[in-house]
């Protein structure tokens, strides 16, 4: 026993050295060696420091009251989609702002992987540590600026999410005035909001960045292709392809791809030209029936090759005939009705694949390679190939980099966006809280002079914002869970 109390005793000092504490489900280090810096930045050009935090504290608050309003429209939209058995195409906008929210929920849960590929949960983790260290960096110089004693920084891992924090000596954070205190509070969202910009300036950007090393709008570059994809095969697409077009719709980078795929899905199925001549050379008698659909087939020969079109002939007459797929394709231009194929008075007739509802044969062009024809939903063409928008000029180049750069982007814009939204709100524990009790005695104190009357009324407000932010992280998780 008295062994074991002394282990305990050295392992506590060994935690206290190196000031670190850990306790079930968090872990947390701090230290004083960057104190230095950070009283270095503090210090740095105090007029641009007073007016850099002076715009943050107005973005603070104005953010504060932002935030309410747009989770109010976020509980009301999500509950609109809850109540609605088909939900329209723009609730999906509203919903980027749930999954922001979802992001504070699942920080709070501990649940990594939900709506969320395992793949990209580097990304992930990497922005959520950056966006919190610029966080805090902002509150640590905000305070150093306004004379309030600096004790250090610290990491903290929370299950699985990791985080950062800054300590400041309380008792000079309640003897400054409100509206210094609003520096501090703003400093954090405001950051974040600064960093937010910046990925998005750095985001649209990346094109000029990497002009030396990459070069854009020749197409789509083919990146991975998932194993089970249908555009695998010797026919089929290869890491390294660039592919141009999709039927007749031109592709000079990935935003076109799925661009593309989103029209030839919502639009029919379009048509080839063919001649009578190469009609009635290649056709061959077959059986035609209905499918449960009601679809028509009319090849039964089991043939991977061959397609059931159909057409009509100048009495409007709806026939259909088993073609080989490739032979009528390639070479053929797309076309609507019969009147597109006219050429040189030669007769010719617009046919269309005669597919199940939902799926659709694409042309696919990756030169030199010949035409991939693929079969089939065109978001499973979406979903299993992963393009990128930028070749790289020299072979030794890596295909993955632009992708990683732009995706990490993409993730510090979301995240950091999120982390600032929700420490706005007025809600306990959160920067809001803070902003909220400061921004009350800055306004109200002569309006309202006793303190517990604007206590009272800041802690009423905290409560609402707490219910408000509570919803929206609860109906964000079922919303998400119940797709």
């Amino acid at each position: 026993l008295q062994s074991s109390n002394s282990l305990k005793a050295s392992y506590e000092d060994w935690l206290l050295t190196y000031g670190l504490s850990v306790s079930p489900f968090h872990m947390r280090w701090q230290t004083a060696l960057f104190n230095r810096q950070f009283y270095s930045w503090g210090r740095w050009k105090p007029r641009f420091l007073y007016l850099w935090f002076n715009i943050g504290m107005v973005f603070g608050i104005v953010a504060m009251f932002g935030s309410v309003i747009l989770l109010g429209k976020t509980l009301m939209q999500t509950l609109t989609q809850m109540l609605t058995e088909a939900p329209k195409a723009q609730n999906d906008r509203m919903l980027q702002v749930v999954v922001s929210v979802l992001s504070f929920g699942l920080h709070l849960a501990g649940v990594p992987g939900v709506n969320l590929p395992v793949s990209q949960l580097a990304y992930f983790f990497s922005a959520i540590l950056i966006s919190g260290v610029i966080h805090e960096v902002g509150h640590g110089v905000a305070a150093i600026r306004e004379q309030v004693r600096f004790n250090g920084f610290g990491i903290f891992i929370f299950i699985v999410y990791p985080g950062a924090f800054v300590d400041l000596f309380t008792t000079h954070l309640q003897l400054i005035s409100p509206v210094q205190q609003l520096r501090i509070f703003c400093a954090g969202v405001w950051h974040n909001f600064v960093l937010g910009v910046a990925s998005f300036i750095g985001l649209f950007l990346l094109p000029a960045i990497l002009f030396p090393f990459y070069y854009t709008g020749a197409g789509a570059l083919v990146t991975e292709i998932a194993e089970d994809s249908p555009a695998n095969g010797p026919r089929g697409l290869f890491v390294g392809d660039i592919v141009t077009n999709l039927q007749d719709c031109p592709v000079y980078s990935v935003e076109d791809w799925n661009s593309c795929l989103g029209d030839i899905s919502e639009k029919s199925q379009v048509g080839y030209c063919v001649s009578a001549a190469t009609l009635q050379q290649l056709s061959f008698p077959a059986r035609v029936y209905r499918r449960l659909d009601g679809t028509v087939e009319c090849c039964s020969n089991n043939s991977l090759t061959d397609i059931c079109f159909s057409y009509s002939n100048n009495l409007d007459n709806h026939l259909y005939a088993c073609l080989p797929a490739r032979k009528v394709i390639e070479a053929s231009k797309v076309c609507r009705s019969n009147t597109d194929c006219q050429k040189d008075f030669v007769p010719g007739f617009c046919v269309t694949p005669s597919l199940e509802n939902q799926t659709r044969l694409i042309r696919v062009k990756h030169p030199p390679h010949i035409d991939m024809l693929y079969v089939g939903h065109p978001l499973h063409l979406q979903y299993t190939v992963s393009l990128s928008s930028f070749v790289p000029r020299q072979n030794f180049l890596s295909i993955d980099l632009p992708m990683v750069i732009e995706t990490f982007f993409k993730y510090l814009i979301s995240l950091s966006g999120a982390l600032a939204v929700i420490n706005a709100v007025p809600c306990f524990a959160l920067d809001g809280q803070w902003i909220l009790n400061s921004f009350l005695e800055a306004t109200l104190s002569s309006l309202i002079v006793e303190k517990q009357t604007r206590e009272l009324l800041g802690f009423l407000v905290l409560l609402a914002g707490s219910a408000l932010l509570a919803a929206n992280v609860a109906l964000g998780l079922w919303l998400v869970t119940a797709r």
